[in-house]
């Protein structure tokens, strides 16, 4: 259905907004409309200006569709696309609304913490950060982000100095809670970004603790690729008579992205990856897999082969993984191998292919590395490399997906060195030699090789028998005294 208007919203706040109706019943051509224009929200010049300053005009379905609800008060689940744009779905709204909030004081007090986004990884933090900076930038409202692997004390006089919004992540945001530098008594507005990926590793009980700190009458809004049955029980006991947003099927992938399935033993993968490098031309690519142990190795292993390569894992400091994104985001860097840290809400222009060099063992995880390449409305490419025990995974992929994967063999370029051949004879001849013993001896030594021979120049030493013994009155186990020389102070 269209776009909801937000006071027929307050009237029936268990409206559900799906894009899922067909053209024939919006009497819509096949030619998707352009989105409606950013002007036409009742946003502030100062926002309105931020958005030309960067580049949008056009809203996308989720834009469109969740700004008003959020405008209007009202909490919101979210579920779209990845690369859709969701960041500003619902910063543009929390930010319109707390700019009766917007002052010039120097004083922390007169800042405090109104609006808390919550993200499950530090780059998707990050990212969500520097959005919020864009979009605020010409508005006096402050925000910062605190996420771990690096130095607590910067962030600390962040928050000391106060900000208007924070964005975290789950751990260390308790941290910050605990050492008291941070106060969430005045929070009105909760943003749970990529909720579903903070469920998959293990982030529920900081949540809990988290939103136990927050107002109880508050506006709660949860932003995701995919809604598994977790989120929606989340959802159940957080939010309030929660407006569900579905700009498409969930679960579903991008039109756009154009998905490969390759049938290659383990051994030859890296060579598969090289030779769709050669031959679709990529000029950068990520390479995913599941352990951060594998992609350290294998970082090493394309770096021999010569190309640009970073690794990107969880055991890399967060200033390690900083750089490596950057690197690769300027285009330094020609492979980014990573595990599934890059997986979610990581944004990089034009990026042209995915690699799968592992299934993943989350099918939902599928969704979000092909995510990272054609992002909003580019082509992109996405291989995945299968072998034979990668059945049960792929089979999950084509539940979650609703669609049958085409699984090629891939046909591998004989490029490896050979060594040069040798004559037929020369080979036969070696066959039916004996093997050869080594002919150099060791040297001679007369006093180890010979066997011990007596010197008969010394006189054997008299050991009576046991019968001698017995007569002398002596037990037959009590050896004679050994004769001592004078020099030693034996008798003469």
């Amino acid at each position: 259905m269209l776009v909801v208007a937000a006071p027929a919203l307050r009237d029936n706040p268990e409206v559900t907004i799906d894009s899922e109706t067909s053209g024939a019943e919006l009497g819509a051509t096949a030619a998707p409309a352009p989105g409606p224009r950013f002007d036409t929200l009742p946003l502030d010049p100062k926002l309105l200006r931020a958005v030309a300053d960067s580049g949008y005009t056009a809203m996308t379905p989720i834009q469109a569709k969740a700004i008003p609800i959020v405008l209007a008060g009202q909490d919101v689940m979210g579920a779209a696309q990845t690369g859709t744009g969701k960041t500003a779905a619902f910063t543009l709204p929390l930010l319109q609304r707390m700019l009766r909030h917007e002052n010039a004081s120097a004083s922390p007090a007169r800042h405090p913490v109104r609006a808390l986004v919550l993200a499950p990884t530090r780059e998707l933090a990050d990212q969500v950060a520097n959005n919020v900076k864009a979009y605020a930038k010409h508005t006096q409202l402050r925000s910062t982000v605190v996420f771990g692997g690096i130095d607590m004390k910067p962030q600390t006089l962040a928050l000391k100095a106060g900000v208007e919004v924070l964005i975290a992540t789950p751990g260390r945001l308790l941290d910050h809670i605990e050492a008291k530098n941070c106060v969430l008594n005045q929070v009105e507005y909760v943003v749970l970004d990529e909720a579903d990926r903070m469920l998959d590793i293990g982030f529920l009980p900081d949540l809990q603790r988290i939103l136990s700190y927050l107002p109880k009458q508050r506006q709660t809004l949860l932003f995701s690729a995919t809604f598994s049955p977790e989120i929606r029980r989340l959802a159940q006991s957080y939010l309030q008579a929660p407006v569900t947003v579905e700009v498409a099927r969930p679960n579903a992938t991008a039109s756009t992205v154009e998905q490969r399935f390759y049938s290659v033993a383990e051994d030859d993968k890296r060579r598969a990856v090289r030779q769709l490098l050669r031959d679709r031309a990529l000029s950068q690519a990520i390479v995913f897999v599941n352990s951060k142990l594998g992609a350290a190795r294998l970082a090493r292993s394309f770096e021999r082969d010569g190309l640009r390569t970073a690794a990107l894992h969880g055991d890399k400091s967060q200033d390690e993984r900083l750089k490596s994104l950057a690197a690769f985001k300027a285009g330094e860097v020609d492979l980014l191998v990573a595990t599934d840290v890059a997986a979610r809400g990581l944004d990089i222009a034009d990026l042209p292919a995915v690699f799968n060099y592992d299934v993943p063992f989350n099918a939902e995880d599928y969704v979000h590395r092909i995510g990272r390449t054609g992002r909003a409305g580019a082509s992109g490419l996405a291989v995945t490399l299968v072998t034979r025990d990668d059945a049960r995974l792929t089979g999950e992929i084509e539940k979650l997906i609703r669609r049958k994967l085409d699984i090629e063999v891939f046909e591998l370029e004989d490029d490896r060195p050979r060594r040069p051949r040798r004559r037929e004879d020369d080979q036969v001849t070696e066959t039916r030699a004996a093997p050869r013993r080594s002919t150099a001896s060791a040297p001679a030594d007369p006093l180890f090789d010979n066997p011990y021979e007596p010197d008969a120049t010394v006189p054997p030493v008299a050991v009576p028998e046991p019968a001698v013994q017995a007569r002398a009155g002596l037990s037959p186990n009590i050896r004679a005294r050994r004769k001592v020389a004078a020099l030693l102070g034996g008798k003469a």
